[in-house]
């Protein structure tokens, strides 16, 4: 099946149709929520959603980081830890390895230097700072980071992903969440990424397969049914 731009040629379905189809399945089964979730926030640093100021940055739901921020507080008050990752490579970009081998221009992956503009943050989120926060090279937060045994000591059992892409980072980040053991469930609203086809293609598949996607709302309303933190 070919994509061009968001039409599908085979039939003729754009890829937010076809989520749109296959989320109104209501047949579907769904891993749901366990007793204790954690919020992983994958990837928001200015290199990803500084939409005015760099090449890289993208967009799906302007309102993105607004979902989050109301996420990780409502977190925080649960007790429910809160992660934040990011991307960053050597002034040299060895650590990159064959992934940062592809291209070499000043927008590219390998060219997120340790404590540049593009590593940084977003000035947006409301980082605390009981939140883990690390800086990762590969695309899911699990890889060679410390968020697996992060996850194991405060007794989670499922994971939220938010961030970008939808497409790479988020993607792979679900799958390995998966992978570990762990309830997956993926906020519509809190990821982005460059062109809707690749965002609603990619929550698709990781609805027919890897995780639950589903309305930020539906994890709000979860969590306020929960009882504060101590």
């Amino acid at each position: 099946m070919t994509i061009v731009g968001t039409r599908m040629v085979s039939d003729g379905r754009t890829a937010r149709q076809v989520f749109e189809e296959v989320m109104s399945n209501p047949a579907r089964k769904k891993f749901g929520f366990g007793r204790k979730m954690a919020l992983v926030n994958v990837d928001f640093q200015q290199a990803y959603t500084r939409i005015d100021r760099f090449a890289t940055a993208y967009e799906t739901d302007p309102r993105q980081i607004e979902w989050v921020n109301q996420l990780a507080r409502l977190c925080r008050a649960k007790a429910m830890p809160v992660v934040w990752s990011r991307v960053a490579y050597m002034e040299n970009a060895h650590d990159a390895g064959v992934w940062g081998t592809r291209t070499d221009t000043p927008d590219s992956l390998q060219n997120i230097k340790y404590g540049s503009e593009r590593h940084a943050f977003d000035p947006r989120c409301e980082i605390d700072g009981g939140d883990l926060r690390f800086t990762k090279r590969m695309p899911s937060a699990f890889f060679e980071t410390p968020l697996a045994s992060y996850l194991v000591f405060h007794g989670v059992d499922t994971v939220v992903v938010t961030g970008g892409s939808t497409s790479g980072c988020v993607r792979a980040t679900a799958v390995d969440a998966l992978s570990h053991g762990y309830r997956t469930i993926v906020p519509i609203e809190t990821c982005a990424d460059k062109h809707e086809s690749y965002h609603f293609a990619n929550l698709t598949d990781l609805q027919l397969k890897y995780a639950d996607v589903e309305p930020v709302q539906t994890v709000i309303d979860w969590l306020e049914a929960q009882p504060d933190g101590g």
